[in-house]
């Protein structure tokens, strides 16, 4: 049996990651998803962006791409499309997916491309040092909002739902096994499959914020989690400051390469 090892480039060890970061325990997450499926590393293919996020395909054993500050999404596109057959897997923060990126993520969701989109959301651009993104909360402090952000922050998996996204997950840094499990039926998904992961930035966000150590900003986010059976019997008030985990959408339609194909197929009966 697959192990996850077997995925890791353990040679690059250790990673650059800031102390407490919680992107490494979602790499490790996302190599046990490819091996609990048991999956050929030949038919994976792992495009990432630009942001401390992105450095995930500097750890992984199988097909990688690092392209351009939020254009991820984008070059993922090209890969899914012309070679159908792959599992793209797309790895971003919130910066590159959902700010920079953020028209891609839009198109790709509403296109339904066959692709796992999973961004790690840790409320700022981490890498270039600490700028608030489409997803900062109102009020937070960032190198950019010395006195408080005036801006109301996207809900990402609002975002993609409405744009026509047929398989849409959240979860926690918090929750290893949980980010393990909805990776892996994002993957099972034909079509586009989004998984947000509130994530931790201790050197930047947590510390400008005021939000302890790591370990207090981990259970921070989880105290901050209602799972989605649970917040079903919950009013909107006391969802006021939550946000919900688990899967949020499960409805799978046609991704845009089998449409794209049926096309072709009856020109070429018409021909």
């Amino acid at each position: 049996m697959a192990n996850y090892k077997d995925y890791m480039l353990f040679d690059k060890l250790p990673h650059t990651w800031c102390g407490g970061c919680g992107h490494g325990i979602i790499l490790q997450a996302i190599a046990s998803a490819l091996a609990q499926q048991e999956l050929d590393k030949h038919e994976i293919a792992l495009v990432s962006g630009i942001g401390c996020f992105g450095r995930v395909d500097d750890y992984l054993n199988i097909n990688c791409m690092h392209v351009t500050h939020g254009r991820a999404l984008a070059a993922a596109t090209g890969v899914a499309l012309a070679n159908p057959n792959l599992h793209v897997l797309v790895t971003m923060g919130d910066g590159d997916g959902s700010t920079i990126g953020g028209n891609h993520l839009i198109h790709c969701a509403r296109r339904n491309i066959n692709l796992t989109a999973i961004i790690a959301n840790n409320y700022n651009y981490g890498q270039t040092g600490g700028q608030y993104s489409a997803t900062t909360p109102r009020g937070s402090i960032t190198a950019t909002s010395v006195y408080g952000h005036v801006e109301p922050g996207f809900d990402i998996c609002k975002l993609v739902e409405a744009a026509g996204a047929p398989f849409v997950a959240r979860s926690t840094a918090y929750n290893p096994m949980q980010i393990r499990s909805l990776i892996k039926q994002g993957m099972q998904t034909k079509g586009f499959a989004l998984i947000e992961i509130m994530d931790t930035c201790p050197t930047h966000y947590g510390r400008l914020n005021k939000m302890g150590n790591s370990a207090q900003m981990l259970e921070a986010v989880n105290d901050m989690t209602v799972p989605v059976e649970k917040a079903a019997s919950m009013t909107p008030k006391e969802l006021e400051g939550k946000f919900l985990t688990g899967v949020l959408v499960n409805k799978p339609r046609e991704d845009y390469y089998t449409r794209y194909q049926q096309i072709i197929d009856r020109l070429v009966k018409q021909a």
